[in-house]
Formats: structure tokens, sequence, C-alpha cells
């Protein structure tokens, strides 16, 4: 699953990079976000044809990333929703109607994924405190085992990543029609199967569209889903990079370039 990327780009460079035409959320300015998580406010790229136009017009608009479908009965759901898999997102009830009309493009810097790695190896007294310790609960040396290495995964070139997504408008039941409020937009990033260059760290990716597909990715007035499905084809391979960045990614709560930076993973032997 994709659940966290960096996105550090200024709005005025994603207006100047999509060739977008409205900025349709003008009085948010997102600041630099190298680690994006659900429930947070992100940017997307879409096309709507607006009220009393002939043609649709491209937008950067700010949403929730986590889609809150239009049937949820209160927007909490889109903490699970943050994801939609490419061999279901066609059939599924949370995704469909989007798939069929309401696709985005979610742009970013690049991506987290984390890999489990082996404990670290035991020196002779530490064999010796293992065994002292042999009484510890199940729990704690599972949890020894989980240990997971994070990397950060970008284009070779630092160009910026178009990730396929979805979007949905939600009507909150509880607020006064005229209450700004009321309608509530999200977002769900499209993953699929990890090519074989980073099949190793995560099965699952997200989608990428390239530059050539985003006007009919985008158009509104494709609402054949099959001819959309078509239009996602995996990244050509190699086309991304990963290494191992610092373990502070894990929580939400840090921010900050040092996020990408390369590290030393904590366990090397183990990952390759």
């Amino acid at each position: 699953m994709c659940g966290r990327y960096a996105s550090a780009r200024k709005k005025h460079e994603l207006l100047e990079e999509f060739e977008v035409e409205q900025d349709a959320s003008p009085d948010e300015e997102l600041q630099p976000d190298y680690n994006v998580a659900p429930t947070k406010q992100v940017y997307a790229v879409l096309s709507r044809v607006p009220k009393e136009a002939e043609r649709a017009v491209r937008q950067l608009r700010v949403m929730r990333w986590g889609l809150v479908p239009v049937w949820a009965k209160d927007p909490s759901i889109g903490s699970r929703m943050i994801n939609a898999r490419l061999e279901t997102v066609a059939e599924k009830p949370a995704f469909k109607r989007a798939f069929a009309s309401r696709r985005c493009l979610l742009p970013a810097d690049g991506y987290f994924e984390w890999m489990p790695v082996e404990p670290e190896r035991r020196s002779s007294a530490g064999e010796s405190e293992a065994r002292a310790n042999e009484g510890r609960s199940g729990r704690d040396r599972r949890s020894e085992k989980k240990k997971k290495q994070p990397f950060y995964i970008h284009p070779e070139d630092d160009g910026v990543l178009a990730m396929a997504g979805l979007y949905e408008f939600w009507k909150d039941p509880t607020r006064a029609e005229d209450d700004p409020l009321k309608w509530l937009v999200t977002c769900t990033v499209i993953t699929t199967q990890a090519e074989d260059d980073l099949g190793h760290i995560h099965d699952r990716m997200p989608m990428m569209i390239e530059r050539e597909r985003w006007a009919e990715w985008l158009d509104p007035t494709l609402t054949d889903t099959g001819q959309a499905s078509r239009l996602l084809v995996p990244a050509d391979a190699g086309r991304l990079v990963a290494y191992p960045v610092s373990t502070d990614v894990n929580s939400v709560r840090n921010n900050g370039p040092h996020l990408i930076e390369p590290q030393e993973p904590e366990e090397e032997g183990a990952l390759f």
C-alpha cells in the first residue's frame, strides 16, 4: 500500500507543471510536507466542467486524503480508503463511481515503503542475555521480528510523480446548506503490483500516470471504465530509485527534508 509520501513543491510550481487553468483553492497554500499521511490535506489535479461552461477546465484543488464514498454515513470511513487496488477499482462499491468520472492526479516528489528486516544478530553475551530473557512474552518476541526499514522511492531524475487517484464529494447531513463545510472533498491513491526493481521492498506501489496520458485520464467525459483502465500502464522499469531513510518517518509528528536523506540501513546484510 501507499501510506506516506512527500510533496514539497510549492503551489505555483504545480500550477505550472500540470498546466492548470484554475486554482480551485485560491485561499489555501499547503506547506512543503515530507511526511504526507492519511487524512491530511493534499493537492490534487482534476478536470471539471464549471457551471455554464462548455468544456472541462483543469484545476488544482486541496482535498483530504482518504476517500469518503457518497453513501457513507460519516467521514470516518475515509481513513480506511486511502488506497484503491487497480485490480478491483472498477468494481468496488467505494470506488467504481469515482473511477468512471472523477479521476485525478496526486502530485508527489516520492513515496515511502517499509521493508521487514531481520533482528540484529546477537553476540555470545547477547545469546546469554536472550536465554535469561526466555520468559518474555511471545508478544515481545514477535515485535522484535517485525522491525522494518523505511525506504524513500522517487524518480531518478527528481521529476514530479503524478500518482493516479480518484476523488469524491461527500455531503455532510449535519450541516446547513449554506455552510462552507457542507461538502467534503476527499481522494484515494490507486495502487498496482510493484515492478521487479521495487518488489523486494514492498509488493505494491502507487500507479503513475505519464504526462502524455494526463489529459485523457482527467477527462470527466471519459466514462468507459474499460478505456480508463487501459490508461493505467506501470512506469518503465528503472525510472524509480529507492534508498533507506531514517525511521523518523515512522511518526507523523516528524517532518522536514531530513526524512528523505539517504541513511545506512540498520541491518544492511538483511536487506539484499
